[in-house]
């Protein structure tokens, strides 16, 4: 077989790493799409949300905050905490 290295020995370091970071920064980008979503809903818009109306645009946009505040919570969890040890017999 041949001896190829491996993507962590070409790159010097893990891609885990900046995928843990795009993974706060899109839980960031949800969390501002709710927000702008629930903020503009009383103010008149011209496009796709029109449609929507302003319980709408409310609703979604608290549904894309929450989604955001989840997805954060589960990623700074996920990425973030420190490991701890679940050895038994100490």
């Amino acid at each position: 077989m041949l001896n190829l290295p491996t993507t962590e020995e070409r790159l010097g370091k893990s891609p885990q790493r900046l995928v843990r970071y795009f993974v706060l920064v899109m839980a960031l980008v949800y969390l501002g799409i709710g927000v702008w979503l629930f903020w503009s809903a009383g103010k008149p818009m011209s496009g796709g949300l029109q449609q929507l109306g302003t319980t709408g645009r409310r609703v979604l946009g608290g549904v894309f905050f929450l989604y955001g505040l989840v997805r954060f919570v589960r990623g700074h969890k996920a990425n973030f905490r420190k490991k701890t040890n679940l050895n038994d017999d100490e």
